[in-house]
């Protein structure tokens, strides 16, 4: 659904078609999930995330002014509330007594191309989410997402110089970390 069918959909619900909010939630559902994903870590805090995106953007539509794309503003609110919940789990990391350790589950023996392939995976898993938190969210919108430079520069309020630098520096770090 290109943006001209999003402004359709935001003109049709801010006048009080309640439908219209349920088809861009189907059409954006998976990829805030996605973003929150790769953002947090987490599937159930990425659930949560993408569920209380939905619920502020379905508040906010009505006032909803069309200064920038339906798009642009969706992933606006899902990085905003990705690092309210990043800043939320340092604090109870920092106060909890327990430790705050990341344990991987074990898996049963697989063969060696597999157990490499998931080794790697845990690898670039583990070096994103060492990612200082602006150059996690912009690798995530850019890689995963697929969204322009200027968009993410749009959803994040900053130049789209600062953008691409951001992302190579992600990209330096995790080539990096994977030759390790």
């Amino acid at each position: 659904m290109p943006a001209d069918d999003d402004r359709d959909l935001v003109q049709k619900f801010q006048k009080g078609d309640e439908t219209a909010f349920n088809a861009l939630v189907r059409k954006y559902q998976e990829p805030v999930y996605q973003t929150a994903r790769r953002l947090l870590g987490s599937h159930e805090e990425a659930q949560d995330l993408s569920q209380e995106t939905f619920i502020k953007a379905y508040r906010g539509l009505k006032d909803f002014r069309r200064e920038a794309t339906f798009s642009t503003w969706i992933y606006r609110i899902t990085v905003n509330l990705g690092l309210n919940a990043l800043r939320h789990r340092k604090l109870r990391q920092y106060f909890s007594f327990g430790n705050p350790g990341l344990t991987i589950a074990s898996r049963d023996p697989a063969p060696d191309q597999q157990l490499e392939h998931h080794e790697l995976m845990n690898t670039i898993e583990q070096a994103i989410e060492r990612l200082p938190a602006k150059q996690k969210i912009v690798f995530t919108l850019r890689y995963f997402q697929n969204l322009p430079h200027a968009e993410i520069a749009g959803i994040l309020n900053r130049d789209v110089g600062t953008i691409k630098a951001n992302y190579h520096q992600a990209i330096r770090k995790l080539q990096k970390a994977v030759k390790s």
